[in-house]
């Protein structure tokens, strides 16, 4: 994809990789790391303690082979039964409900393309009753469903003018509960909205630029450790509409091959050099940087202009963590930048909410561009870049969200400037810190307790987001309709957001969620698992009292609770 301008040499993210001097940098990073060889990237880069509290496992079991033999068969049959179905509409059998041209324009080239939308079609169309369902209440740890009705296999829905009550919210990114509507709580915002309107209706740089703007980037600065900060409306054009500012045509991306959308989005953008390594994997992402260093660009092989290494805090479906000291030190090692997407990470992991960077003991120094979003531990919108001021001077510039895109709204502002001092302790209490501590013990009973029951979870321990594996199509669908009629919300994920055989449901934990909620929760969960054979995993846990550390590492706890106790 073409770029809207032409590419602009950014001399604060220059790579000094050319000349007589690539061959000597590198010797000189190489000798020093091989003086740590005890710490090498392959066997766990970065400071000791860093290493000590990475040792956290991150579960990625493997289900048995009949599960993955069955979940093939499930989509070869509903396939067969497809163009079964498509066969039907062709003759006329069956209804036709899909858009298609029109009579008079079967010369032109074609806009839907049946083979493109088979997926959409057959198979979607049949349960997408499991998505989109509309809630009329405040996102709290329970919503209120408005309940709908399809009198044609999904294709339309029409609300019977009814609410299904008190559903838990398994599925929403609030995880410090700070979307609220406590009228204590929200009186600054009401204030802030009373002062300046609800809308801008400019750009920062036009007219749109108000006093709170720069209140909300300073605070930024000061509660991530960094210089400076720009904050933008919209999460996902934080990353699309800042990384092709930031690298161009002979730049490499260096990209997690988990990694979000918004961040594959702007890297195409961008017209960089993509190149994936393996989830987390040191000695993928090693090779491809040693390559790129020996090799330079194709043909030419000149060095290239500047490597980046993009990487999410949280992977939001898979739930686990970066590996982020053994990236600092690669990123160290090979003269390479590092762009870190905090969206799931910022305040809902590390002591006092301030992402990984705090979870490992990091300087956030070592972080060259630091990403993130206001839409998820805030209970806002928009998102922000943080780093060196030169890097946000260069930004506010060069970033088409920041030029073209229109402020941020003032009671949004206000919002976010509220949770972020009640997080800080600005606000003169410990409410913030209260719910930090809460959404970790809440993530780890949870966690402990599934595994217990034996489902298959993936991520990591400090992960609120947690994906349990279902596998099979035909079990996805009814596992999230009979929770729908235990009152409980869950997100469903399958083909294509994730691997074929890998479709899962995504709980996402709050700190409003009591523990007679989790416990709710965890008895329905029991009772489905074993009524729909969800209970997939090999592994047997310890009923013992675990050893917990603390988030710093420097005591341990002994648990309460015991993985003893059952859920009946």
């Amino acid at each position: 994809m073409g770029r809207t301008t032409a590419p602009v040499p950014n001399e604060h993210l220059n790579v000094q990789l050319n000349g007589n001097n690539l061959k000597s940098a590198i010797c000189k990073e190489n000798g020093y790391y091989n003086k740590e060889q005890k710490n090498s990237t392959e066997n766990g880069a970065g400071p000791r303690s860093c290493q000590k509290r990475f040792q956290r496992p991150e579960s990625f079991e493997q289900a048995p082979m009949y599960v993955a033999v069955m979940t093939y068969l499930g989509f070869g049959i509903v396939t067969l039964f497809g163009y079964f179905r498509d066969f039907l509409r062709a003759v006329g059998l069956e209804k036709c409900h899909i858009a298609k041209e029109r009579e008079e324009q079967k010369d032109f080239v074609p806009l839907y393309q049946d083979f493109e939308n088979f997926y959409t079609r057959n198979l979607y169309m049949r349960v997408r009753d499991n998505w989109n369902r509309p809630i009329c209440s405040l996102p709290g740890p329970v919503f209120d469903v408005m309940e709908r009705v399809s009198p044609d296999y999904n294709w339309t829905f029409r609300l019977t003018g009814k609410t299904i009550d008190g559903v838990i919210n398994m599925g929403s990114y609030n995880y410090l509960g700070f979307a609220e509507n406590d009228a204590d709580f929200m009186k600054t915002v009401a204030d802030r909205t009373q002062q300046y309107g609800l809308g801008v209706c400019s750009t920062r740089q036009e007219m749109g630029n108000l006093v709170i703007h720069g209140e909300l980037e300073q605070l930024v600065a000061t509660f991530l450790g960094v210089e400076s900060s720009m904050a933008m409306g919209m999460g996902f054009a934080t990353n699309s509409m800042n990384i092709p500012a930031l690298v161009g045509k002979g730049c490499l991306i260096l990209s997690d091959e988990l990694n979000h959308t918004s961040l594959i989005l702007g890297a195409r953008l961008s017209g960089a050099t993509i190149r994936v390594f393996k989830h987390n994997n040191m000695q993928s992402l090693e090779r491809l940087l040693r390559e790129a260093v020996c090799s330079g660009q194709p043909r030419t092989h000149r060095p290239w202009k500047k490597i980046m290494i993009m990487v999410e805090g949280i992977y939001s479906m898979e739930g686990s963590v970066v590996r982020l000291p053994d990236i600092v030190a690669l990123k160290k090692k090979y003269k390479a930048y590092l762009y870190l997407d905090e969206a799931h990470s910022i305040g809902a992991v590390g002591p006092t909410g301030r992402g990984v960077t705090e979870l490992f003991g990091l300087d956030p120094s070592d972080i060259d561009v630091m990403m993130g979003t206001f839409t998820k531990s805030f209970g806002a919108a928009g998102g922000y870049i943080a780093g060196k001021k030169e890097l946000v001077d260069y930004l506010r510039s060069h970033s088409h969200s920041a030029v073209y895109a229109s402020a941020i709204s003032p009671p949004i502002t206000e919002q976010i400037l509220r949770a972020m001092k009640c997080i800080m302790g600005l606000d003169g209490t410990t409410v913030g810190q209260a719910r930090v501590h809460q959404l970790a013990e809440n993530t780890r009973y949870f966690r402990s307790r599934l595994q217990e029951m034996g489902f298959i979870i993936y991520g990591n321990d400090y992960s609120p987001v947690v994906p349990i594996l279902l596998y099979m199509p035909g079990k996805v669908v009814a596992f999230s309709r009979a929770m729908l009629e235990r009152k409980i919300g869950v997100v469903v994920v399958g083909f294509p957001a994730t691997p074929i055989t890998e479709a899962r449901a995504r709980f996402c934990l709050s700190a409003t969620h009591t523990k007679a909620m989790l416990d709710q929760v965890l008895f329905d969960l029991n009772q489905l698992g074993d009524d729909l054979c969800l209970k997939f995993s090999r592994r047997k846990y310890s009923p013992r009292p675990q050893q917990q550390h603390n988030d710093d590492d420097t005591t341990t706890t002994t648990t309460t609770q015991t993985l003893s106790r059952t859920v009946s």
